[in-house]
């Protein structure tokens, strides 16, 4: 349990269903049977060595808790009101956190999300929440990371996947920053004013507009990720950005056939222009050939394809996780995410919940772990669990 968290909870200064529709959420650690990668005693004083010398860094997340009724899911993304899993997050190795609010879910007041008016709400109230404790920091420059690691807290860095609600408002990207945003993602899954998304069969690219937005990104100083971009989307956002871009979940299409992960010619080109890749776990994703169930291995095995396409100055992890079901969750809001879109070229073996990273306290832990007991070097973890975003960030956030 980190020192720095004393037992907040989302909206402990409200009274709930006085002030607002409680649910009961799913627990943050024991949902299902938890996992550690054993180590040997020698591996297990070099994992203690390795989160206590390093930033550990996330590059994509949601820390939030869904309920624990996934037919109350629906009514609970409506209400805006998502809870942010504090005592979670404070048994787990991670310093600084990249959270991407409700995403595909920001249904506030609209079925089809992403509008302007749901960002801001959801934006709003989840920053309202993490102003009434002090264990998770407001994490808006790099020395908000290092502060957070010195106090035994977590630096909370607001990201969002998509740029779908500036609609064709350049300024919109300012008044973001503004509010404390640091990475915005081109494009959902769904095609937008910028680029193509994902799921569409074909893909125009960057549009005029696109190519303005990542300018305005540049100069003010937000990072830009690719994730759910279509490919020559991704290509053209590389090539206009004066600075290095982020993939920040994502995995290689090489080794399982769907659109949801990138082909080896957008893995090497960002990593060409100075980007860095980070791994994904989010159920059904980051699958092979090899390890059909999705699970640590399948997820560590596009790990090192990755890194002999591109080198470790290039890779990263943004496992892409939450509290709760997030299989049911994916069910539920398919529509909404492209799931179905994402996953139509090829089967899969269908899986409760992803075993050994089932939330954002297990997955890092159990990656650093996995890192030690393939021993990897103590230079190696450093760059992957941390210093390779450093390294991006210090150029991007001007």
């Amino acid at each position: 349990m980190k020192k720095g968290y004393r037992g907040y909870r989302s909206y402990d200064y409200l009274e709930a269903e006085h002030d607002y529709q409680y649910f009961k959420l799913a627990a943050e650690v024991g949902r299902v049977k938890p996992y550690r990668l054993p180590l040997n005693q020698e591996e297990e004083e070099r994992f203690e060595e390795m989160i206590s010398k390093n930033l550990i860094i996330s590059l994509h997340e949601h820390p939030t808790i869904i309920p624990e009724q996934l037919q109350e899911l629906e009514q609970y993304e409506r209400q805006g009101r998502e809870a942010t899993a504090f005592a979670g997050l404070a048994e787990s190795c991670l310093d600084v956190i990249f959270d991407n609010m409700m995403d595909g879910t920001c249904v506030i007041h609209s079925k089809a999300g992403w509008k302007w008016e749901d960002i801001i709400h959801d934006i709003g109230m989840r920053t309202c929440d993490i102003d009434h404790q002090d264990f998770l920091i407001k994490g808006e420059r790099l020395d908000d990371f290092y502060q957070a690691k010195t106090e035994d807290k977590i630096a909370w860095v607001k990201s969002l996947e998509s740029a779908t609600m500036i609609e064709n408002e350049l300024e919109r990207i300012e008044i973001l920053y503004g509010l404390g945003v640091r990475m915005i993602g081109i494009t959902y899954s769904e095609s937008n004013s910028l680029g193509n998304g994902l799921k569409e069969k074909q893909d125009g690219g960057l549009t005029i507009f696109g190519h303005q937005a990542v300018e305005r990104m540049n100069k003010v100083g937000m990072a830009i990720d690719l994730s759910h971009c279509g490919d020559q989307t991704a290509l053209d956002v590389i090539a206009a950005s004066t600075k290095p871009v982020f993939i920040s979940h994502i995995g290689a299409r090489a080794l399982w056939n769907i659109k949801r992960l990138k082909p080896d010619e957008i893995l090497k080109a960002c990593a060409a222009a100075g980007g860095v890749i980070g791994v994904e776990a989010a159920p059904h994703t980051t699958i092979t050939k090899n390890n059909p169930d999705h699970n640590l291995e399948s997820y560590m095995e596009h790990f090192e394809y990755i890194k002999e396409l591109v080198g470790i100055d290039h890779l990263a992890f943004g496992p892409d996780t939450l509290y709760g079901d997030h299989v049911g969750l994916h069910d539920l809001f398919s529509s909404n995410m492209s799931i179905e879109e994402q996953t139509a070229t090829t089967t899969h073996q269908k899986i409760e919940y992803v075993k050994g990273l089932e939330n954002p306290s297990e997955a890092m832990e159990n990656i650093i772990r996995w890192l030690v007991k393939h021993n990897y070097s103590a230079e190696e973890i450093s760059k992957v669990v941390g210093k390779n975003i450093l390294r991006v960030l210090k150029e991007v956030w001007n």
